[in-house]
Order: structure tokens, then C-alpha cells, then sequence
């Protein structure tokens, strides 16, 4: 009875929101009038089930949404829009194996020997880093006894189990359940990491009410000769952006890739924010078709991408696991596979206390003006028809930065010891990033095509850097990318109708990028210092356009990671659409994602630095590489899921 009880109380705010939403066009003319010229209230209702199932894992995703979307004019120019969005995901407990309470199990821990692969029990590695002595040590039953208390070995998981093999690298455990049913390793990484059952299953309902995916008023102000200012103030989505899958300006929003990675549209997945937005619309000129400037205030709390929680179906590089496993290695100590270099050909698992290695705390910007973001934009149509914009954003990154060279802790004594230049301990910080960019549009009559290109240079953007005592650096990046859109007749598909075929070429160069060959590997920054990105979307209008299949491509060049993902649907009435498709990972690059893993950064004579090193009590590292943690940024999105692939199914209804 008190299981049942408990699960009401938790589908209590989604079947309010349910009701609601079905609710919303028959309350629609008694809702407020707003004003006496005010119109009649227009509200949508839709509803959508996305089943998915996943290669080697089962259900991956029950998501069921409702949405309605509604409209208003009020009094003297103003109107409102608005959309509400519910859903509740039933993957947790029709896959609770895999994903929800039952999730994880014991697991062991590797050591590499002249004999092969050893495994030894979780939390009992054969060496032990104490900081009492500050030096390694066999195993005692005192630290194990202490660490099994603290940290047992149940509901875990090896990171990077979900996209590769240890193989001689560092792993460490990932606990994986909800954070209601495992608190180790939750923290706060900026509205996910932390989530409970209920937290998890129905997303929307949170402190930040992200259930209210719009909600805002506008209103044009004629300013005469053609003039106008237009106002809009609420919580909304700011579109800079003309690209598909992968952002360059469009970054004024955060987004969500817990929902479905970068499979979603990107409508889909912003994260809507507070938003202040002024456009002086200057209309016609001697040279211009059009002329806008606008002035773009963020005034909400910050808020980074959501990356995905350890121990859901989606998160994207795995970092969210990564970050659960640093900081329950520093919360509650852990075994870190393959650690201590004790002689050539052997590398022992090693046990270390809380305090010593992992993730201390997350810097979250708290909300003050210094923290809210700004951004201007000049956009204009020139009279042969090219369209343009010139972006300014300052704002802070959506995505994290590990500083590293913290300081330590005994395990035993909770004695502070002060760090040493690459210690493998870190703070989480979201920098201040300036960007500065441009995008323009034009068609092509002769090949019968539209060109998209955008650019933005950033300074401020930080990244992992082995090379640096504090483990990161701080880089201007260059972004680009170039769209080429044609509809194009083809036979075989349709005789009546075009085929839009898309193509998009995204770049990436970071400056001042530091890479180098030591003697066990490579050391510095694992991100490429310049990438391509290619995507390419077919899509046909069939049977009057109650069937469009469609197919896209996307290959990243330096990772050799492909995806590509068919999919047809079809509009079975006006109100009906069913959607089936399926999302397939392709990797050949796998031996290029290994990365130096700092294990000989640290001056932990005799093991850490390699055998017979000349100078092992001098921090700095030696290149000893593996697949964690750093691997990730070399796989990039594509091939860090290349083990997810997806079969789905769609069905959505309007009401």
C-alpha cells in the first residue's frame, strides 16, 4: 500500500498537468479577457508517445507529452503565447533494471600485469594511496573495512562501460541509481545530477517550472515612417542560429540533451529562459530591403546544458557519469583501475580516501546583474536579396570547465594537505565567454539552391589540458559552418513532388591549441584542434504529403564516427501522425580516441611516475594514455553513443 501511495504522489503534479492541458479548451472562454479590444483565446492541444528501444539495453524511453499551446490578443496592442509541456517517462520502472532502482551492481576492478588482466573486488585494490605518509602502501583491512562502509559495492557501474572496454586504462565505479535511492557521487551540476525518481520520470516539474515552455508578451510600438519597436518580455526561446543538429550562434538558450541527445529538434530541446527582447525595426533604406537591430537580455538564473544524469538513457558523452564517479571518488574515496605504475608491464589497481582525488565542488554563477547575458544583433536584407546578420553575446559557457591542482585530504585524519601542480582533483566553473559573429543567407538561381553560412569567434572558452599544471586552458575558438538547401526532382522517389536534399559543413579551430608527443603518449588538449562536422538530410513529400521518409547523415571527420537515422512518417488524418524511425552508430576511429589520462601527472613516487624515471618527484605528465577520462572529447557526441543504437516509434495526436 505504501508503494502505491508513494507512486500517486508522484504522478500527482503530472496527472494535474494532464488534466489541465485536456482542460484548456473548454476553460478557453473563461479564461481573462485581457482587455476590451481583445480577441478570442486559441488554444492547441497535442499529445505524443515516443517508445524506444535500445540495442543491448532494452526500453530506453516511455515518454509520453502533452502540450498545449495557446494564444491571446489582449488590450491596447498587446499579446500573449504561451505553451505548457508535461511528460512522464515510465523507462525507470518498466526498465528499472537498467535505469531505475535496480539499476548497477558489484563490479571489480582491473589491474594490468606482465600475465595478463587482473581483476580484484571493488574497493580492494592491491595498492593504497595514503596521505599520512603521502606515499603508496599495500592494502589494509583498516582502509577496506572503512571504504565498504562508506562506499559498497552495489549499484555500480565501470565508467565508459556503456561505449568502450578498460583495456589497461583508469576506470573507476559510477553509481548509477536515482539520487533518492543513491545519494553517492549527486550533486547539483546546474538542474541535473541530483534528481530523484520522480524527478527523473517527470522532468518538467521542477524549482526552475520548466513545464511552462513559453510563456510571454509582445507588442509592436509604431515609432512612424516605418519605424517600429518591438517588445517581447517572458520565458522564450531566442533563435540566432540557421543550422541543424550542432549550434555556432545559436547559443543564447541552453539545451537539454538528456531528452534525446542531438536527435531532437533543436526546438525542442532549448531550454526556454527569462528573457528581456527589444527590436528597433528601421525598415527600408537607399541600400537595404530591411534593417533591425536588436538587444537580447538574459536576466534569468544561469542555466548550462543539461548533460544528462548518470544512470538515464540519455547522456550525452557519458560526462554525466563521469562527473557522478569524480565526485563519489571524492566524497567517498574509490579504486581507480590500472593506477600505480609499478614496473614496466604492471599497473595496480589503487584505492584512494575521500578528499584525495575526484570532484569537490560545482561554482554555479549565482544570480546577479554581473551574471545575466547580453547580446546585440544588426540584421538587414540588402536589395539584391542577401540577407545578413552581425551577433555580439556575452554570456556564460553552457558547457563546464575542471580545474584541476586542488587540495587534498587524509582519508583518515581529515587532515588538509596542500596540492601539488596536476593533482587529479578538481572544482567544476562555468566561464565568461564574449562572442562575436555573423550569418547570412542567398539563393543561388542557376543551381536553384539556398546557402546558409554562419561564423562566430569566441574568447573565453576553456578546455582539458594535461600540459598545464591546472589541468585546463583557457582558448579563443572560430566556428563555422556552410548550408547548402535544394529541392531537387528525383524519379525513383517522386514523379509529382521534390526531394529537399540539405547538406551542412560545420568547423572548429581552436587557437593557441597545445599538443604534444612525450614519452608515453600524447599530453596537452584532447579536443581537436581543428574538426569537421558534415550532415546531410533527404527528405520527400509523398501521397500528397501524408508521407515523408527521410534519412540523415552526420560523420565527424577526425573522430570516424557516423550516424545515420531513417525515419517515415505519416500524417494518418489532420489530427494523427505516426513517426517510425530508427538511429544507427557507425565507429572506425576507435583507436584514435585514447588520450593521456594524467595517471603519471602527479609526483607520487615510486608508482605514479613510470619506472625508472629520472625525475619522478617532478609533477608533469609523461603521456601514460587511455580511453577515460579525456577519450570522451575525442569521440565527440557520435562516437561516445556509437553502442546506442535506437529503433522508435512516434504517435501524435491533436486534440
Amino acid at each position: 500500500m505504501e508503494t502505491i501511495l508513494n507512486g500517486s504522489r508522484r504522478l500527482t503534479p503530472i496527472v494535474a498537468a494532464l488534466s489541465v492541458s485536456l482542460a484548456l479548451p473548454a476553460w478557453a472562454d473563461d479564461l481573462p479577457a485581457l482587455g476590451e479590444d481583445s480577441s478570442p483565446w486559441q488554444v492547441d492541444v497535442t499529445y505524443e508517445n515516443h517508445t524506444v528501444r535500445r540495442e543491448n539495453a532494452g526500453l530506453a524511453k516511455f515518454r509520453n507529452t502533452m502540450q498545449a499551446e495557446f494564444d491571446k490578443k489582449a488590450g491596447d496592442g498587446w499579446a500573449v503565447h504561451g505553451i505548457l509541456r508535461g511528460s512522464w517517462d515510465g523507462v525507470y520502472r518498466m526498465n528499472s533494471d537498467e535505469y531505475g532502482k535496480k539499476a548497477g551492481g558489484a563490479i571489480t576492478t582491473q589491474s594490468t600485469t606482465p600475465g595478463g588482466l587482473v581483476n580484484s573486488p571493488w574497493g580492494a585494490g592491491p595498492v593504497t594511496y595514503s596521505l599520512v605518509n603521502g606515499v603508496f602502501g599495500l592494502v589494509n583491512n583498516e582502509f577496506v573495512d572503512a571504504y565498504g562502509a562508506n562506499n559498497p559495492n552495489d549499484g555500480l557501474r565501470i565508467l565508459g562501460d556503456r561505449w568502450h572496454k578498460t583495456n589497461g586504462g583508469v576506470a573507476f565505479a559510477v553509481p548509477v541509481r536515482p539520487c533518492d535511492v543513491d545519494k553517492r557521487g549527486c550533486r547539483d551540476f546546474g538542474g541535473y545530477g541530483d534528481k530523484s525518481l520522480s524527478e527523473l520520470e517527470a522532468p518538467e516539474f521542477n524549482e526552475r517550472l520548466d513545464f511552462i515552455r513559453e510563456l510571454y508578451a509582445r507588442k509592436t510600438f509604431n515609432l512612424g515612417d516605418g519605424k517600429n519597436l518591438f517588445v517581447k518580455v517572458g520565458k522564450q526561446q531566442v533563435v540566432w542560429g540557421r543550422t541543424d543538429l550542432f549550434r555556432v550562434l545559436d547559443v543564447i538558450n541552453p539545451v537539454d540533451f538528456s531528452r534525446n541527445n542531438i536527435y531532437d529538434e533543436l526546438s525542442d530541446i532549448r531550454i526556454p529562459m527569462w528573457i528581456a527582447q527589444v527590436e528597433y525595426r528601421m525598415g527600408a533604406s537607399d541600400t537595404m530591403q530591411d534593417r533591425n537591430l536588436q538587444f537580447v537580455w538574459n536576466f534569468d538564473k544561469f542555466r548550462p546544458n543539461n548533460l544528462g544524469q548518470c544512470g538515464t538513457p540519455n547522456v550525452i558523452l557519458d560526462a554525466g557519469c563521469f562527473f557522478r564517479g569524480m565526485a563519489n571518488l571524492w566524497d567517498n574515496g574509490g579504486t581507480v583501475a590500472n593506477f600505480a605504475n609499478v614496473a614496466p608491464g604492471t599497473l595496480l589497481a589503487t584505492n584512494f580516501g575521500p578528499g584525495q582525488i575526484g570532484l569537490n565542488e560545482v561554482h554555479l554563477p549565482s544570480w546577479n546583474l554581473k551574471n545575466t547575458q547580453f547580446g546585440v544583433k544588426y540584421e538587414g536584407v540588402t536589395q539584391g536579396g542577401l540577407s545578413f546578420s552581425l551577433n555580439a553575446l556575452t554570456y556564460r559557457s553552457q558547457l563546464p570547465s575542471l580545474h584541476g591542482g586542488k587540495r587534498a585530504t587524509n582519508s583518515f585524519t581529515g587532515e588538509y594537505r596542500n596540492a601539488w601542480p596536476y593533482l587529479i582533483s578538481f572544482d567544476m566553473h562555468y566561464p565568461r565567454v564574449n562572442l562575436l559573429g555573423g550569418s547570412m543567407d542567398f539563393q543561388v538561381p542557376d543551381a536553384n539552391a539556398a546557402v546558409r553560412v554562419e561564423a562566430a569567434f569566441t574568447d573565453g572558452e576553456e578546455f582539458s589540458n594535461t600540459a598545464k599544471p591546472e589541468l585546463y586552458s583557457k582558448n579563443r575558438v572560430f566556428r563555422a559552418v556552410i548550408g547548402v538547401d535544394r529541392p531537387t526532382f528525383i524519379p525513383f522517389i517522386s514523379e509529382t513532388s521534390t526531394t529537399l536534399i540539405s547538406g551542412q559543413l560545420f568547423y572548429q579551430h581552436i587557437f593557441d591549441h597545445e599538443w604534444r608527443r612525450s614519452s608515453l603518449g600524447p599530453v596537452g588538449m584532447p579536443d581537436w584542434e581543428n574538426n569537421f562536422i558534415g550532415t546531410l538530410l533527404i527528405r520527400a513529400s509523398l501521397k500528397n504529403g501524408t508521407v515523408s521518409p527521410q534519412v540523415i547523415f552526420a560523420h565527424d571527420f577526425k573522430a570516424r564516427a557516423t550516424a545515420m537515422a531513417p525515419q517515415v512518417e505519416w500524417n494518418i488524418t489532420n489530427d494523427l501522425k505516426l513517426t517510425v524511425g530508427a538511429n544507427y552508430k557507425i565507429a572506425s576511429g576507435r583507436d584514435r580516441w585514447e588520450f593521456d589520462d594524467c595517471r603519471s601527472c602527479n609526483p607520487f613516487a615510486p608508482f605514479t611516475a613510470p619506472n625508472g624515471d629520472g625525475d619522478p618527484m617532478t609533477a608533469y605528465s609523461r603521456g601514460l594514455s587511455g580511453m577515460e577520462p579525456l577519450g570522451r572529447f575525442r569521440a565527440g557526441p557520435i562516437g561516445a553513443a556509437f553502442k546506442e543504437d535506437d529503433f522508435y516509434i512516434k504517435l501524435n495526436y491533436k486534440f
